[in-house]
């Protein structure tokens, strides 16, 4: 059993190597894949096979990326004491030369490599270079010695000129290997430092990709910002600068305040909140580094806030993405913020966010940390660690002492991240109220008498104050296109509270649901369930106030509907006058006197009768002179064209009772009879 067992599987094993022979599929040619297919890259191969791993593509912004990696190794000697100025050129046929008088790359033989210099070493071999330890660069952009050698790479020219030890160097390179062997070219010279001018490859980058004057030139105004001592010297060929273009030939870009000499660049003729900016720098413990920044917030107008940003850098590599620095300050101002606010006793603060302190403000923030960690070779974000704290630590220390030190700009700059935060919280909850659109039939205020009709054209709501006007409202409406919506008193005066108010106030609440077309940012007229919303108040002192509430509501919350046309006030009569069998309706005092003129010209004994409210109207009246499409009449509210509404409207409802008191005393001459 056991021999006829070991038969049958030798004989599938032999039918399965012949079946694998006769398909071609040997072990040699499986797949054609063998060891033979293992490519080793050496060298700079590997940079000129896969660019986009290094410089992230071989578009233009890759290729302004080599300009910046060898501008990063000017000002790394700039930045640790060895250099203090920079010479930057654009000629024809893009090609660009930069030139620092720093210490210059050391030309003697290598040690590991003693049969080519270190020049050629950094040059042409990844991971080479003096900045993996402290010993010669306490901090650096360069950190993984691949910049300068992906530069060689990917340019089909390369010279490179060392002034050291009196002596000046030159050598050439041609797609990351050299074209010349490196030559004294001068003696007993005083000249010291690094000249580099190179031509991107067209094999890499194209034909069509060329370096723009504007973007260098922005690229050497930042970093002369970033560092007080260093002095760049611009100048571009004038055939290269077209007509539109306002970067200028030369400049000589030095910065004797830095980050503050950047920010009042920013800040011409825009608004701030604080007249004096938050600026300062400090020094990490032990050594580790140093931090510098400057920051003002914008003000606004009435279309908001202006837009702020947040420019960083560390050790003058501009992290585009932020990271762990921006991360430490923005925790700092918030903390500083939080903390002021406690003090003053200001409970609002609490619920400041980030967000809220930085989003109108503009901020330039520049560390220098030692051996930072970026993601990826383009260095686009910091993600050290340790950065997030020590920015953190440090910042919030000055920000403490500078609110301090400025009360007035504390309170004006809080104020104003309080508004932002409230404003955010608001768009937040109009957004929630917009999402649950879908099932607002379900949800629909208990007190609201809907009508039946599901189109929002032809359709109306009626806004009435208190439930006995809504009980005559009720009966008197065409109940197939008129809803009715009552009110309990006077509503929240929105102008003054806050979001929290707001929020928990159950008429607004009420009132934003029947409506379902949102508040704040997300108020869409589009999804509004009727065509005309109508405020029907009383005809007296309180039912103006009350209708001054309602509007303050729709002019701050829906400010939309007012300018699409959708408000309206209803015209309800405060008089009933009769005589005999004749009754006429008057809205006010004056039409009365005129009707008692015209209407009832001789006649005595007329029955003059005011109403104390809508409630009090029986609903046939109710109907017949104010919600009858046919007989009544309404009043759409608009907002007139050239005037500051919101100036007018925070003054006489904001929370200033000083404003309100002076508009008073301003129009009580004009007023010629007070109904009390």
């Amino acid at each position: 059993m056991s021999d006829l067992f070991r038969q049958s599987t030798t004989k599938k094993k032999n039918d399965l190597l012949s079946s694998t022979s006769r398909k071609g599929g040997d072990a040699e040619n499986i797949g054609s894949y063998s060891a033979k297919d293992i490519e080793v890259l050496e060298g700079l191969e590997p940079v000129r096979k896969r660019p986009g791993m290094y410089i992230g593509g071989t578009d233009e912004k890759a290729m302004h990326h080599l300009v910046a990696e060898v501008l990063d190794n000017a000002m790394d000697e700039v930045v640790s004491g060895h250099a203090s100025r920079i010479d930057m050129r654009l000629e024809p046929g893009n090609i660009i030369s930069i030139r620092d008088n720093g210490r210059g790359i050391p030309t003697d033989p290598h040690p590991k490599f003693p049969k080519l210099s270190a020049l050629e070493v950094i040059l042409t071999t990844l991971h080479s270079g003096g900045k993996f330890n402290n010993k010669v660069y306490t901090t650096s952009g360069g950190l993984h010695g691949v910049g300068i050698s992906v530069v060689n790479a990917l340019s089909d020219l390369l010279e490179i000129e060392i002034a050291r030890s009196r002596s000046i160097w030159r050598q050439t390179y041609s797609k990351g290997k050299p074209s010349s062997k490196l030559r004294l070219q001068e003696s007993a010279t005083s000249r010291r430092g690094t000249t580099i001018r190179f031509h991107p490859d067209p094999e890499i980058f194209g034909n069509s990709h060329h370096l723009r004057p504007a973007l260098l030139y922005q690229m050497a105004r930042a970093k002369a910002y970033l560092f007080k001592g260093v002095e760049i010297n611009w100048s571009c060929d004038p055939s290269l600068i077209h007509a539109n273009d306002k970067t200028p030939l030369t400049a000589r870009l030095h910065y004797p305040s830095g980050l503050m000499d950047y920010l009042s660049d920013q800040l011409v003729d825009r608004p701030v909140i604080t007249e004096n900016p938050f600026a300062g720098e400090a020094i990490f413990p032990n050594k580790q580094g140093r931090v510098e920044w400057a920051v003002a917030w914008l003000g606004g107008d009435e279309s908001g806030d202006e837009v702020g940003w947040i420019s960083s850098f560390c050790n003058t590599i501009p992290t585009t993405l932020g990271g762990t620095h921006e991360s430490g300050f923005r925790q700092a101002l918030t903390r500083a913020l939080k903390d002021y606010g406690e003090r003053v006793g200001n409970r609002r603060a609490s619920q400041i966010t980030s967000d809220d302190v930085t989003g109108g403000a503009t901020i330039i923030l520049s560390c220098f940390i030692n051996q930072p960690q970026f993601q990826g070779q383009t260095k686009e974000k910091l993600a050290s660690v340790e950065a997030t704290r020590l920015v953190e630590n440090s910042v919030k220390d000055h920000f403490d002492h500078w609110l301090g030190d400025h009360p007035q700009g504390a309170t004006q700059l809080l104020e104003h991240i309080i508004a932002r935060a409230e404003d955010r919280i608001k768009r937040r909850q109009a957004k929630e109220i917009a999402r649950s659109s879908a099932t607002r039939k379900i949800r629909l205020p208990g007190k609201l008498a809907d009508c039946s009709s599901n189109q929002a054209d032809n359709s109306e709501i009626f806004i009435v104050e208190g439930d006995s006007a809504g009980g005559s409202a009720k009966q008197a409406r065409d109940r197939a296109t008129q809803a009715v919506l009552p009110l309990r008193g006077k509503i929240l005066n929105v102008a003054n509270a806050s979001v929290e108010k707001l929020h928990a106030n159950q008429e607004i609440s009420d009132l934003i649901l029947a409506l379902g077309c949102g508040r704040g940012d997300v108020c869409d007229p589009e999804k509004l369930r009727y065509d005309k919303v109508i405020i029907m108040t009383d005809a007296d002192v309180d039912g103006a106030h009350i209708a001054s509430l309602l509007l303050t509501f729709f002019f701050q919350e829906m400010r939309a509907l007012i300018e699409t046309g959708h408000i309206y006030l209803a015209q309800p009569p405060l008089y009933r006058l009769t005589h005999g069998a004749k009754s006429v309706y008057a809205k006010n005092d004056k039409e009365r006197d005129r009707f008692i003129q015209t209407q009832f010209k001789g006649a005595k004994n007329i029955d003059i009768g005011r109403f104390k409210g809508l409630g009090e109207m029986l609903p046939a009246q109710l109907r017949d002179t104010t919600m009858h499409r046919d007989k009544r009449t309404l009043l759409r509210v608009r907002i007139e064209e050239g005037e500051n509404v919101s100036q007018f409207v925070t003054r006489l409802m904001g929370k200033n009772p000083d404003a309100r008191y002076a508009f008073i005393q301003e129009n009580a001459p004009y007023i010629q009879e007070v109904d009390i």
